[in-house]
């Protein structure tokens, strides 16, 4: 189905529909779907903490997730 063929369909379905919170939800879901979202800008501050950060992986230099529960488990007297 192309989107325009969609685009009828859904307009057809929102012109019969009486349901308000299926409208709302609809509605906002959209909004979401369209809006324009900024880039987010780092600092050379961040840029370098990530430059770290990945030289560290590079390395082998990291706990995996089950490492770093055991630690906090251990930190945690568990």
């Amino acid at each position: 189905m192309k989107a325009l063929e969609i685009k009828k369909k859904l307009i057809n379905e929102i012109n019969q529909s009486e349901n308000k919170s299926l409208l709302e939800e609809f509605y906002r879901f959209l909004n979401l779907e369209n809006e324009i979202q900024e880039t987010y800008k780092l600092n050379s501050e961040q840029k370098s903490a990530i430059a770290d950060a990945r030289k560290q992986i590079a390395q082998g230099d990291y706990l995996t997730n089950e490492e770093s529960n055991q630690e906090i488990d251990e930190w945690l007297n568990k």
